[in-house]
Formats: C-alpha cells, sequence, structure tokens
C-alpha cells in the first residue's frame, strides 16, 4: 500500500571497516556490489575506490563490522568520521524494519593536527572531547528502506518520482539529526552511504480484540532546529522555531487497513529564557518582548503550512512566574487565533492537582470538537485515502514533558477509541479500558514514549509517568518523582552545559575556527581552586546531619543546643555561598556565536 518503490541505488546496510595508517576505508559487506569509501586519516578527504589497499604484513589493520555511516565532523584542523558500530531491531514502520542505535563510535580524522599552533591544538582536544559526549547520544533511530523522517500522511502524498530518490532527498530536514553530518557525503555524491536518522522514540506493540489482531506504533521525531537541554534551550528563537518541538505520530494497523493521528508539543514560542544559577526554578526571563506577537506569528505561520489547523493547548500554570509567562503567551495569541488557529489554557496543576488526572475528560469535552473536525488519515486495504488529517493539536507545558505527556497520551487514547470504531472493531460505547491486554499495551507505549523524549530533553524519565502506565498514581511513582526532580537540578546544573555544546557541534549551529570567541579557562584560587558541587553538597550534608544530632542532645546538654546552632549556621553559610557563586559551580557552555 504505502511501499516505498525500489530506489536507484540501496543504502549499504551492512559494512566492515578497515584502519590502515593513512585511512579509513568502508567496504560494503551486504552483498552488493559497490565501491569501497575511502576516507583520508590526514584532512577527511573522500573517495572511491574499488580494491582494497594492500596492508603491511607487520601492521595488520584493524577490522570491525559498523551498519551505516552516521557522517563526517570538521573541527578546527582535524575531520571526525562518525558510524554505527551496533544496532537493535526494534520494530517495523509499515512493514519495514526499524533499527535504534545503540553504539556510535568516532574516528578522528587529525593528523593535519600535528602542524597545527599550540592554540589549535588546545582548541581542538576540547571541541573533540565534546565528542565524547556525542558517542554516547540516546533516542537515534534509522530504517534502510523507509523514510522515518515522513509521517505516514506524507508518505503516502509522494508520488512515483519522489519514491525513486534517495532516501536522504526524501527527508524532512527538520526531523533529520544528521542533517549537517551528511553534507560533506552529499557534495560527494555518495547516496548508498547517506543513511537519514531521527531522534526520538519508536514503540511499537500488537493487542488481540475478539479474533482481530490490532498492529499499533508510536513514533516520536525531535526537530533539529533549536534542539538542546531543558534549561540550556527555552522558547524559540527569532525566526519561531521552539525547543523540545517533537512530532508524535500513533499508527494503526488492521485488517488491511493504516490509520495515523499526528500530534505535536513545542516551547512557549516566545523569547524566554532561564538562567542557570543553581535556584532549583531559575526565574523566567523575557527577552525583547516588544518580539513577541511577531516571533509566534512566524511559529504558527510554519505550523499551518506543514499542519494545516492548530489547536493550541497550554497547561501551564496561572499563578507566579509561569502565569506571567502564559500571560505573555496569551496576550500574543490575540493576534494570531483565527478561523485555523485556536488558543485553549487549561490550568493542568489547578485542574487535576498531583493526582486527580481522570479530569482532564474536562479538557476533551472543550476540544473533541476540534478532534472530530480534523481527525486523522485513514487508508484502506487498497491503498485508498479516505481520510485526512487536517489540523493538529499542539499542547505545552513549560518542559513540554510532564503534564503534556499526560494529556497527549488522554487525546491519543480517544483517537484510538475513535479509529476502532470507525473500523467496527468497536461498539458506540466500548473504550479501550474494557480490553485489559490492549490497555495495558497502550499505557506502557505512551508511558515509554513520554520516558524517551524527557530523557532526550532533561536527562531523567518522565515525571507523572506512574498514571501514564498505570491509570493512577501511586506512592512509588511520587517517590520516583521526586528524585527524579533532584536529578533534573544535578544535570541541568552541572552536566547539561557540555551536552549542550556537544549536541550544537553536531548539529552544525556553530561554525569552528580558531578565531571564535571562547569562555577563557578562570585561573581560579584559594577555595574557587577546589570548589565543586559534591564537595559543597557533601558540605552541607554533614552540616545538617551533625546540627540534627546535637539538637537529639539539647535537653541533656545546653552545649548540644550551642552547637547544632552552630553546625546549622555552618550549613547555611555554605549553600549560600554556592548559591551567591554559581558560576565557580555551574557547567557553563563554552560556544558562543551561532552558525550564520
Amino acid at each position: 500500500m504505502m511501499e516505498k518503490a525500489d530506489s536507484a541505488q540501496k543504502l549499504y546496510t551492512r559494512m566492515r571497516l578497515w584502519e590502515f595508517p593513512d585511512q579509513y576505508v568502508i567496504e560494503p559487506t551486504d552483498g552488493s556490489c559497490g565501491s569501497s569509501l575511502s576516507v583520508s586519516r590526514v584532512d577527511g578527504s573522500m573517495k572511491l575506490i574499488d580494491e582494497l589497499p594492500q596492508s603491511s604484513s607487520i601492521r595488520v589493520p584493524k577490522i570491525r563490522t559498523i551498519f551505516g555511516v552516521i557522517g563526517l565532523l570538521k573541527l578546527l584542523a582535524g575531520c571526525y568520521l562518525i558510524v554505527i558500530t551496533d544496532c537493535d531491531c526494534v520494530g517495523s514502520y509499515l512493514g519495514h524494519p526499524i533499527f535504534r542505535i545503540s553504539s556510535l563510535k568516532v574516528f578522528p580524522c587529525d593528523r593535519s593536527v600535528d602542524s597545527s599552533s599550540v592554540e589549535q591544538k588546545k582548541m581542538e582536544a576540547e571541541f573533540s572531547g565534546l565528542l565524547n559526549v556525542a558517542e554516547k547520544t540516546s533516542g537515534l533511530f534509522f530504517s534502510y528502506d523507509t523514510n522515518l523522517t515522513l509521517s505516514t500522511q506524507r508518505l503516502h502524498a509522494l508520488g512515483d518520482e519522489s519514491r525513486l530518490l534517495p532516501l536522504w532527498r526524501q527527508a524532512e530536514p527538520r526531523f533529520l539529526w544528521n542533517n549537517y553530518l551528511l553534507e560533506v557525503l552529499i557534495d560527494n555524491k555518495l547516496d548508498p552511504y547517506l543513511l537519514p536518522v531521527i531522534q526520538g522514540s519508536f514503540q511499537n506493540f500488537q493487542a488481540a480484540i475478539g479474533k482481530d489482531i490490532v498492529d499499533v506504533t508510536l513514533i516520536a521525531r525531535r526537530c533539529t532546529r533549536r534542539t538542546g537541554t531543558r534549561l540550556w534551550r527555552r522558547g524559540a528563537d527569532s525566526d519561531g522555531y521552539v525547543a523540545n518541538f517533537v512530532e508524535s505520530e500513533q499508527i494503526i494497523q488492521l485488517n488491511g487497513f493504516t490509520a495515523s493521528f499526528v500530534q505535536i508539543r513545542g516551547s512557549i514560542p516566545l523569547l524566554w529564557e532561564q538562567i542557570v544559577d543553581l535556584t532549583y526554578k531559575p526565574k523566567f526571563e523575557l527577552v525583547k518582548l516588544e518580539e513577541s506577537p511577531r516571533v509566534a506569528d512566524r511559529h504558527f505561520l510554519d505550523l499551518r503550512k506543514k499542519y494545516g489547523a492548530v489547536l493550541v493547548i497550554d497547561l501551564v500554570n496561572t499563578h507566579g512566574g509561569e502565569g506571567y509567562l502564559s500571560e505573555k503567551f496569551a496576550n500574543a495569541m490575540e493576534q494570531v487565533t483565527g478561523d485555523d488557529v485556536r488558543y485553549l489554557h487549561f490550568d493542568f496543576h489547578q485542574i487535576c492537582g498531583h493526582v486527580h488526572f481522570e479530569r482532564l475528560s474536562i479538557l476533551y469535552e472543550q476540544i473533541s470538537d476540534f478532534l472530530d473536525k480534523n481527525g486523522y488519515m485513514l487508508v484502506n486495504e487498497k491503498g485508498e485515502k479516505m481520510k485526512e488529517q487536517l489540523g493538529v493539536v499542539r499542547t505545552n507545558c513549560i518542559d513540554c514533558l510532564d503534564r503534556t505527556n499526560v494529556t497527549q497520551s488522554m487525546i491519543a487514547r480517544k483517537i484510538l477509541e475513535s479509529q476502532l470504531r470507525r473500523l467496527g472493531i468497536f461498539g458506540a460505547e466500548e473504550t479501550i479500558s474494557s480490553h485489559p491486554n490492549l490497555d495495558d499495551s497502550f499505557k506502557i507505549i505512551w508511558a515509554n514514549h513520554g520516558d524517551d523524549i524527557s530523557t532526550q530533553y532533561s536527562g531523567t524519565p518522565a515525571l507523572k509517568g506512574d498514571f501514564v502506565r498505570y491509570g493512577q498514581r501511586t506512592i512509588q511513582g511520587v517517590l520516583k518523582d521526586g528524585w527524579n526532580a533532584l536529578m533534573r537540578y544535578y544535570l541541568n546544573n552541572f552536566v547539561d552545559g557540555t551536552k549542550q555544546d556537544s549536541i550544537d557541534l553536531l548539529q552544525g549551529h556553530y561554525i569552528v575556527s580558531v578565531s571564535r570567541d571562547m569562555t577563557p579557562t578562570t585561573q581560579k584560587g584559594g577555595l574557587e581552586a577546589i570548589a565543586s558541587f559534591p564537595l559543597a553538597l557533601s558540605l552541607v550534608m554533614a552540616g545538617f546531619f551533625f546540627a540534627a544530632l546535637s539538637l537529639r542532645q539539647a535537653r541533656y546538654d545546653i552545649r548540644h543546643l550551642f552547637f547544632s546552632i552552630l553546625w546549622a549556621g555552618l550549613s547555611i553559610a555554605i549553600a549560600g555561598f554556592v548559591r551567591a557563586n554559581g558560576r565557580i559551580f555551574c557547567n557553563r557552555p563554552r560556544l558562543h556565536k551561532p552558525r550564520s
């Protein structure tokens, strides 16, 4: 039905990488008759060769199996080849196998660094060190046979000529994670090596409903235009691209029919930020407030072109910093809303609290008319389009993670029930909850979906995940949320700066050159020279421990009361010093100048 026509050239699915002293050679070993790819270890230049180089009997080249080429990254003096060294098949998308990358490897082509200046060598070492972080990138998926960057509806709309193009030429640039890394391979016309990769999530299950088997797939596609980590990428840029923009597509296949429903999430499309300063929730700061209507307008103009009508669901609080941000968002939306853009504020915490998420039914009653009108895509067993999705629901909270995932899973559940009724599988009042196996599997894939997106943005699984996974809040879930919240605090302040630099390098958001401004390494002396977050935290915790210990003994000896006050005072002083000197401890990014 939506099978991809044979491309002029298939992608190589299995290769052998040879490490010669002066070059890397990638040899197809999947039965293809194509030429091998030679990559110079001096300058990263590429060429196709028909025969492997002769190797010395003294120095036998290392050989390893690889499953794809991610691309080539050029730094100051050297280039770095990034390949897939291990992957797992995680399911199928419209009949095509889908693979998750479980291991990346970076191979340096940096022999030219030897002749570089001392300054260049130092900077090259700093930048190349960021690639160690890149090797740990999670949530990367690919297919050798179909284009994961495109939704089912967009795949179906491809013409015959487009289907014959190499996969990278069919790809949606917003969701092509290795878009920048492939540029050199594209310039060298290396189509069989050009493997499109997305970052996000891929979940799949099958469940029996009576005698029928329903296949459900859930895909998340993260946009690369303003990608990054939680507190380091907020709001929108001047072009209207927002942080943590994710397209989530739920697909069902049943008795030859295919149905698809797409939702999106993304940060509030204003120019705003949160500066990491060691507080648990840094202050929200709006930048260039007068630009808000223009930025919001550009954002929704882009969404309308890609998705049709847009229903905006804003889940943030009405008080505090969130309330101020939501107020400015609502004001900007007054100039954007119209026949094809609708704005709805739903104070998730005020209405649902921390446990009563079933009250989302109130929200559903307010949006059901939009869902009925704009629907979902449906294709019959002959490949004929019976129904088209004409609009999209855009959901946001502050992080677009926890409240958003709970809300999106509720909407997806209602749509799935509607689809099953349309296909004659469910009766008029029948619900997913009446089928335990389907219900459990549905909850699990949406919980995993939320965890994957959250881990890529915040470093931890989603909060409130127990409701999505089990249908109710649990004590274990609340405790886990507390732990994950603490981990987010640590990662946001002390890890994500370096991670953000690594992401920006891979995505080409920064062009590396020796003339670029770099934050100089601060020369620290005294306490600053030994200051670190673990040390400060240990001192604070020890102080409070001894304060508590002394306080327990205070009723027996007045001296213990004095010591408990002393220890508590020292702990507060250390905590205050850490707060006031956040720049000492925070891992701030070193890259400054964006790619033009």
